[in-house]
């Protein structure tokens, strides 16, 4: 296939705190065709402070309730968990990746081999560490969610100037869960057009909230704790990645 696209899949807090789970959704992603599978690394401590004041307290939506501090401690993937999961990944043939949300994660990941970085939407903006990634001289995939046009060149601007080379832009949507008509595959075109970069790897689009709603609301996991309500289930992965596989060659 000319354009193949590259499957990601997210393991995210989808793993509930559980190890073995964590490996079964690797397993899972292996056996349905993914490419890679992508991890998260930070702390409750890397992200935010403990506290009970009405600034750090969820007020609406699937997390309702919760403080930023115990929401975070509830989804990350435990820092010790990591080695194994890249290694049983890598035994698969995957490659195993994550998303690191300050510079000791950064640091942390390099002792890994970490070969691919991800930035957050949210974190596309903190330039610092865009640079400190930008530094490894590996891939990065840039979310864009929460970001304009000329936010989008600064932070290109900041990673090619810091020595990256392989530089993806993701489009997605930061809303979760999404409906069908928040995205829009067009703006796949807008980034190519008005982003003043020079590569060519640089349409990728975020399928998760998409396949979702391509069938029906049965393909969400809703589980008891409210963690995995935009998540996509483990039945029949591979025919919806075949599907979104079709759209996204089209449109690229």
């Amino acid at each position: 296939m000319k354009n193949k696209v590259f499957f990601i899949a997210e393991i995210s807090a989808n793993h509930c705190g559980n190890f073995k789970l964590a490996k079964k959704l690797i397993k899972c992603a292996y056996v349905n065709g993914a490419d890679a599978v992508k991890l998260q690394t930070y702390t409750a401590d890397t992200m935010t402070i403990k506290s009970d004041k009405k600034y750090f307290k969820i007020k609406q939506g699937l997390w309702k309730g919760y403080t930023l501090w115990d929401l975070y401690n509830k989804a990350n993937t435990p820092l010790k968990w990591h080695k194994e999961l890249f290694k049983y990944g890598k035994s698969l043939g995957l490659k195993v990746f994550s998303t690191p949300f300050d510079d000791t994660a950064v640091d942390f990941l390099e002792k890994l081999n970490c070969p691919i970085y991800k930035i957050a939407s949210f974190e596309m903006t903190d330039l610092n560490l865009v640079k400190k990634v930008s530094q490894t001289k590996k891939p990065i995939i840039i979310s864009t969610g929460m970001a304009n046009l000329e936010e989008i060149e600064t932070t290109f601007k900041m990673a090619k100037k810091n020595g990256a080379k392989d530089i993806t832009l993701l489009y997605c949507v930061s809303n979760y869960p999404s409906s069908i008509g928040d995205f829009n595959l067009n703006n796949i075109k807008i980034l190519k057009d008005n982003v003043k970069i020079e590569y060519d790897n640089k349409n990728i689009i975020n399928i998760n909230n998409i396949l979702s709603k391509t069938n029906n609301q049965n393909n969400l996991k809703i589980l008891k704790n409210g963690m995995l309500q935009y998540s996509l289930d483990m039945e029949n992965l591979k025919d919806k990645c075949e599907f979104i596989s079709n759209i996204i060659t089209k449109v690229s």
